[in-house]
C-alpha cells in the first residue's frame, strides 16, 4: 500500500485570491443586500442622487464607515491581533443602533460561514473584524485584501442605489470603476494604520443612518 498523503495545510496566492473572491461574493450568505448604511434615507430625502452618489461614496471611503471598517479589518489581519478587543472597538465606533446591528449581524453570519467551511472556531464579531481574522492566514499583501473588502462594500452600496434610484446597473458599474483608484489608495493607507487612525467625519451619513430608524416605509434594514 502506498503512503497516505499528508493533509494540505498551506494555500497558494492563487487559491487565496479565489477564496477571497468567494467570501466577498454577494452569494456568500451574510445578508448584505438587506442593508444600506443609511443611504436609503439619504436617497429618499434627495441628499444622495445619481449625480451626487459618487461624492457620497468617496466621502464614505475617506471619512466614513468605509475608512473605519478598513482600519478595523487591517488591525484584525495582523499577527497577534486581539480580536475580542477589536470587536469591542468596532461596536463602540457605531454611531447608530442600525449601524451596530448591521455590522454585528453580518459579522456573525460571516464568522459562522467561515467556521462551517474551515472547521475552525470563529466567534461572532463585527464584520470587518470577522473578515480580517478569517483572511489573516491568506498569503496575500494586506493592502490587496483590504482593497477587495472595500470594493465589495462599495458595490453593495451601489447595488442599493440601483434598486432605489433611477440608476441603471451599467451606470452603477461605471461608478464602481471610477472609485477603484481611491479604493486602492485607501486600502494602502489602512494597511499601515493603527488605532489612532480610526476616525470618522461623515456626519451626513451618520445622521442619515439615525433618521433611517424612523422611516415608516423602507426597503432596507439600515
Amino acid at each position: 500500500m502506498g503512503m497516505a498523503r499528508p493533509p494540505i495545510t498551506t494555500i497558494t496566492p492563487e487559491a487565496a485570491r479565489l477564496r477571497l473572491a468567494q467570501v466577498l461574493s454577494p452569494a456568500f450568505p451574510v445578508g448584505g443586500f438587506a442593508w444600506s448604511q443609511g443611504l436609503e434615507w439619504a436617497m429618499d430625502a434627495g441628499m444622495a442622487t445619481r449625480e451626487t452618489l459618487p461624492g457620497w461614496l468617496s466621502d464614505w471611503l475617506d471619512h466614513g464607515a468605509g475608512w473605519t471598517d478598513a482600519v478595523l479589518a487591517a488591525l484584525a489581519l495582523r499577527p497577534g491581533a486581539d480580536h475580542a478587543a477589536l470587536d469591542d472597538l468596532a461596536r463602540a465606533a457605531c454611531p447608530s443602533s442600525q449601524r451596530l446591528a448591521e455590522t454585528a449581524e453580518q459579522g456573525a453570519a460571516f464568522a459562522a460561514n467561515i467556521a462551517a467551511l474551515t472547521g475552525r472556531v470563529q466567534p461572532a464579531a463585527a464584520l470587518p473584524v470577522a473578515f480580517g481574522r478569517a483572511c489573516a492566514p491568506l498569503p496575500l499583501p494586506h493592502a490587496e485584501i483590504l482593497a477587495a473588502f472595500l470594493q465589495a462594500q462599495a458595490a453593495a452600496l451601489i447595488s442599493a442605489a440601483v434598486r432605489f434610484l433611477p440608476l441603471g446597473p451599467l451606470e452603477g458599474q461605471r461608478m464602481l470603476a471610477g472609485l477603484q483608484p481611491a479604493i486602492l489608495q485607501a486600502a494602502d493607507r489602512a494597511a499601515g494604520a493603527d488605532e489612532l487612525d480610526l476616525a470618522s467625519a461623515a456626519w451626513g451619513a451618520d445622521i442619515a443612518a439615525m433618521r433611517h430608524e424612523t422611516m415608516t416605509t423602507r426597503i432596507f434594514r439600515s
